[in-house]
């Protein structure tokens, strides 16, 4: 049985605020995507590698939308109980309690299952019935079938390169969806996203990060089983600014995250010296 309190209690509900909207800079077209799909409540799926900005476009276009934001960490243990709800005991009462998933199908707000292929297929199966015309939730335990919010939308996201024959989408998921891929930003809008992400104040060191990282995403072909994210490369910078010589921080964020092989780490230390001398 389930921990009632494990996947159920996990979600974080965003609100709108009246402050700024997330940092996020524009990479090709998906804002106009995003809110094209919104304006017809389409369900949206997020394709791209880990750490190149799809949490990241989604809490800024929740934002500017003026839409709650309910966000879902997916994971092996994750059922479909976990999102849809389950009864639990209360005292001597038995008392239903709603999942992240019916609460946003309910309140209208945005759904977001990040990196879904990580939960079991009985979970993906039960988003379907939300992602036609039909846009219910059947809640199987109760025998009954909720209708969607007119706000509610369901949006998805995963990373393609961890794709293999048991952990991918199905194809008659993926085809309910609209889709907006993703990848690393080309080099000018990275340095600009690592410099406003970080607040980094040195144009000289941003481009030295941002070429370190262009080179060191060259292993993956090589062994490395991720590649180097812009989030790594923010990373580094958020070190230096906190007083770390650019050598640690960047061994820090962009190598001994990606990689326990005594090789790899060798040519990614390699890179790193390159741009930024051998000084610890």
């Amino acid at each position: 049985m389930s921990n009632p309190s494990r996947g159920v209690e996990r979600d974080v509900i965003q609100r709108p605020s009246a402050g700024k909207a997330p940092f996020y800079l524009p990479q090709k077209d998906e804002v106009e995507i995003f809110r094209a799909a919104w304006s017809r409540r389409l369900p949206v799926m997020l394709k791209g590698p880990t750490g190149c900005g799809k949490t990241r476009f989604l809490e800024h276009m929740a934002h500017t939308l003026r839409q709650p934001l309910v966000t879902v960490a997916c994971h092996e243990d994750l059922t479909s109980s976990d999102l849809v709800g389950r009864f639990l005991l209360q005292g001597d009462e038995t008392v239903w309690q709603d999942g992240p998933l019916t609460r946003s199908v309910k309140e209208g707000a945005i759904c977001y299952l990040d990196e879904i292929v990580e939960a079991r297929t009985d979970t993906t199966v039960v988003i379907h019935p939300l992602t036609d015309h039909r846009r219910q939730l059947p809640l199987d335990k109760k025998s009954q079938y909720i209708d969607a919010h007119p706000d509610f939308m369901l949006v998805i996201s995963y990373n393609p390169g961890y794709q293999t024959a048991l952990k991918d989408l199905k194809p008659s998921t993926k085809q309910r969806f609209v889709g907006i891929n993703f990848d690393y930003p080309d080099e000018e809008l990275e340095r600009k996203i690592v410099a406003g992400e970080s607040g980094c104040q040195k144009p000289d060191v941003v481009e030295k990060l941002v070429a370190a990282g262009r080179r060191a995403r060259a292993l993956k072909d090589h062994g490395l089983e991720e590649a180097t994210s812009t989030r790594a490369l923010c990373y580094a910078a958020d070190l230096m600014n906190a007083g770390l010589s650019a050598v640690s921080a960047a061994r820090a964020a962009m190598v001994y995250p990606l990689t326990d092989d005594p090789a790899l780490v060798e040519a990614l230390e390699e890179i790193i010296e390159a741009h930024f001398g051998q000084a610890a």
